[in-house]
């Protein structure tokens, strides 16, 4: 039995490639944010060249999107940048500080794959700024301010020594990271046990960061992909106050059993609302974009109140 804790929009899926002017394959792990009164969104999208690109869609609800009429974001053509992602971009993470709009990707080569940071003020041009991580990590994602005097970002390197995990980084700079240590790891025989990773930009609140993460769990019939939520201390991210024992999202719906990948739900985005709710967004199945709603309060609550250890 389906659990509450994220209402699902009845009109799913909100985005498919049907939806885009240009030929793509797939529109799914889409950024989304709040800019000038509406929503923009970021998606990912595979070619039929297996390599991805991202494109743009607004919305004046956040939850009926228009697709621009060209990609927003490709394989950059010259220098360092082209280098290092020459196989494509994907997944990105909008993360609004001090002004601006850093975006985090992952930038694949063959080389592996690295977290890109790139900067925007109108969702109209796109600044590269650096790469912020060796080979090889995936789904980066900066806190909305500094903390301590520095930013901060969590992340997850690849590993086959110990589990897939979250780690923290701290900069002076954005471009300059260091000082990191691994603050949250898969339990064993868990909804997911086989990796985790930061899924959308910390969200702050009265009793800590809100951290809406992803987990694997590995079947007989491939990997399952859900969404969890845990709580970092606001003063220290690093410490992590709660993880829900439970799952808040699994994939249940058509659309997010089959697909480019089937039983995938995973997120790079959540917009919390004046009325204390926010707008959770996921790509179902690597195929297709969702929204469901959730009570932000009832989110932290869990991580406190059904609880387990971080390790």
């Amino acid at each position: 039995m389906a659990n509450e804790f994220v209402k699902r929009y009845k009109g799913n899926p909100i985005l498919t490639k049907k939806d885009v002017p240009y030929k793509v394959e797939t529109v799914h792990n889409a950024g989304v944010v709040k800019y000038d009164g509406r929503y923009i969104m970021l998606f990912r999208s595979h070619l039929d060249t297996g390599r991805s690109i991202i494109g743009k869609a607004v919305s004046d609800d956040g939850f009926h999107f228009t697709v621009d009429p060209q990609p927003f974001m490709t394989c950059a053509k010259e220098g360092i940048f082209a280098e290092y992602e020459a196989f494509g971009v994907e997944d990105p993470r909008i993360n609004p500080l001090e002004g601006s709009y850093y975006i985090t990707y992952s930038a694949y080569s063959r080389h592996g794959v690295r977290i890109g940071l790139a900067r925007t003020s109108d969702f109209e041009s796109i600044e590269r700024i650096a790469f912020i991580t060796q080979a090889d990590y995936r789904n980066t994602v900066l806190f909305p301010e500094k903390i301590g005097g520095r930013y901060v970002k969590l992340d997850r390197p690849h590993s086959d020594i110990s589990p897939w995990s979250i780690w923290i980084a701290y900069s002076p700079d954005l471009r300059h990271w260091g000082d990191s240590r691994v603050v949250m790891k898969p339990v064993m025989y868990h909804w997911d046990e086989m990796k985790i990773g930061p899924g959308a930009p910390p969200i702050r609140t009265p009793k800590g960061w809100l951290n809406i993460y992803h987990g694997v769990f590995p079947t007989m019939d491939g990997s399952v992909y859900r969404l969890g939520v845990c709580l970092h201390k606001l003063d220290d991210p690093a410490v992590v106050l709660g993880v829900c024992d439970r799952w808040i999202l699994a994939p249940e719906d058509p659309w997010e059993l089959v697909g480019y990948v089937h039983n995938v739900v995973f997120t790079c985005a959540a917009i919390g609302e004046p009325d204390g709710t926010l707008k959770l967004y996921w790509g179902a199945a690597d195929t297709v974009m969702c929204v469901g709603t959730a009570v932000i309060d009832e989110l932290v609550d869990l991580c406190l109140t059904d609880s387990r250890p971080p390790f």
